[in-house]
């Protein structure tokens, strides 16, 4: 329910904070005092569309918050969950309107479209004037409303869930049909590439694997490369062994020999430039052997290397070629491998799908007959019960009619096969007709309080607000007008603005709007009735703008009853 509404800077509102209860609550006023602007204020909190004109001259912006303590397991709750927003017992809609017309859109402080407004709006409102009573003139609205008054839930579920699986068994079969008939046009082209990439086999990661195998190998080559060209350096330079730096070495000790004790020469200060060179030979000797162990560890297949190269361009050349990463090749096979069986196998699987669209539709249809049953059977009672509620709302010459006739297999969907209209006639001797076409604005207004009456209990909208439900009725009329909305209200909050005593008499709560001016502007007030005041108000509406004592004495009458 609405337990309390805040207002600022709306129109002639300057700062209006309102609180509700549950039962009806009546809202009274001179026309023109701003019992409109009240409603737009409480739609601007539901979504609805905002303008820059609802901005009090002079201020920057206008906001609303209404605040909603609607039962805990109420379906707000679990939308408010998929959103992702937090709400424990209590929801607080806020709108807030600037000056050029831009609005921001609130649920508990977290800030959301006006669309999910809406939505959440939808849920815990609904407001009902005399030209958008409950949808009753959009023939698209007539099923839902059947469907709450006499369909079990648990078969509207079953209908829906039963849908959905014939649906989807209907695109799977739909799709695997496509996917053959795509397979069967590229036969061709799918079994080459097939064919290409089996003979490839391309594996998952072998792409890196290959491509750290050809820089290793490539590593070992250039080192060997460098290893022989050291071994190439020391090595003789002719066929008979000459040249290179042993043979120099050699020749050098030679040269030296004559120097040495003992030599033709005998000089002994050459001795140790012959131990340099002996020690030199003999590191020469050492750096060959070293060498030649390094060559023969160096030593690596060169095809290795082209093989690993070959391969990693092939695998490369393949993505290329289908436009995908190295990577996804394995997957790529995989996929056309399965489009290639599917034309081998396929048949059978269309078979299987097939027999499961059918099946997952006949169960469909065996729901949307037991739902069909069940709607006319409700419909039954529905008109029956509504034909008890019109005679005392003064229209006792019509009848209403619940039409239930099958859709075109097109049109069915998750509420079923059925078409749902409600029809009426307002005179005798005449076919129902459409209500937006046959029933003036009054009587769509009575005929939608005849349908909230018959359905109290059944629509989860803990709210409703009615905007001069009773507009043109009077006398015996309006009080039963008054007593119907009384009864409403014992299962829901209702709010209503009315201009006749007899509804607001029976009123849990009454709020009377005024205008007040001063200092060349405007101003709407609210204040809360009790008592007193509530009995002079009465005596206002019957009399008129000289009360009267008899006018007070029927006010206390209509009050008493």
């Amino acid at each position: 329910m609405l337990t309390a509404l805040s207002i600022r800077d709306v129109v002639l509102i300057e700062r209006l904070d309102l609180s509700f209860d549950t039962g009806l609550t009546v809202l009274t006023g001179e026309t023109g005092a701003g019992k409109s602007i009240l409603l737009d204020s409480l739609g601007l909190a539901l979504g609805a569309r905002s303008e820059s004109g609802l901005v009090r001259e002079g201020a920057e912006q206008a906001m609303v918050a209404a605040v909603f303590a609607p039962p805990l397991d109420h379906p707000v709750f679990d939308l408010l969950r998929e959103q992702g927003i937090a709400a424990e017992d209590e929801i607080v809609l806020r709108r807030v309107v600037a000056r050029d017309g831009r609005s921001r859109a609130f649920a508990n402080d977290q800030q959301v479209g006006a669309g999910m407004l809406r939505r959440v709006g939808g849920l815990l409102v609904e407001v009902q004037g005399q030209h958008d009573q409950m949808g009753l003139a959009d023939p698209a609205m007539h099923v839902g409303v059947l469907d709450t008054f006499g369909v079990p839930p648990a078969l509207r579920t079953e209908t829906v869930a039963l849908h959905r699986g014939w649906r989807a068994a209907a695109r799977a079969l739909a799709e695997a049909e496509e996917a053959i008939a795509a397979a069967e046009r590229d036969r061709d082209w799918l079994s080459h590439a097939v064919d290409e990439l089996s003979k490839l086999a391309p594996q998952e990661g072998e792409e890196a694997q290959l491509a750290e195998d050809r820089q290793r190998l490539q590593r070992n080559e250039r080192r060997g490369e460098a290893i022989a060209a050291a071994l190439a350096e020391l090595a003789p330079r002719d066929r008979r062994g000459g040249g290179g730096p042993a043979a120099a070495l050699r020749a050098s000790a030679r040269a030296l020999q004559r120097l040495v004790p003992g030599g033709s020469e005998g000089d002994p200060e050459a001795t140790p430039a012959l131990a340099a060179i002996e020690r030199a030979e003999e590191a020469l000797a050492e750096a060959e052997t070293l060498l030649s162990r390094l060559s023969q560890s160096a030593e690596s297949d060169p095809r290795l290397l082209e093989q690993a190269e070959e391969r990693l361009f092939a695998l490369r050349a393949q993505a290329r070629k289908h436009g995908i990463p190295v990577i996804e090749l394995p997957l790529l096979l995989a996929r056309l491998q399965g489009r290639m069986d599917a034309l081998l196998t396929g048949s059978a699987e269309i078979e299987r799908l097939s027999l499961d669209a059918t099946r997952q539709r006949h169960a469909f249809e065996a729901a949307c007959r037991s739902l069909s049953a069940a709607r006319h059977e409700a419909a039954e009672r529905l008109d029956r019960a509504i034909a008890v509620e019109l005679p005392p709302l003064r229209l006792d010459r019509a009848r209403f009619v619940t039409e239930v006739t099958p859709l075109a297999q097109s049109a069915w969907g998750a509420q079923g096969a059925d078409q749902v209209r409600f029809l009426i006639a307002t005179n005798p001797g005449q076919a129902p007709g459409p209500l937006a076409k046959v029933a003036s604005g009054g009587e769509l207004s009575r005929l939608m309080l005849a349908l909230k009456v018959v359905m109290t209990g059944s629509a989860p909208v803990p709210t409703l607000v009615f905007d001069e439900v009773d507009s043109g009725i009077g006398g015996a009329t309006a009080a039963a007008v008054g007593e119907r909305l009384a009864r409403v209200a014992r299962y829901v909050q209702v709010m209503l603005v009315t201009h006749s005593p007899q509804v607001a008499a029976r009123g849990a709560a009454h709020l009377r709007v005024s205008k007040r001016s001063g200092d060349g502007r405007a101003e709407t007030l609210v204040e809360a009735l009790d008592g007193a005041a509530r009995r002079e108000e009465i005596a206002r509406m019957l009399a008129g703008e000289r009360v009267t004592d008899a006018a007070r004495a029927a006010a206390d009458e209509l009050l008493s009853t």
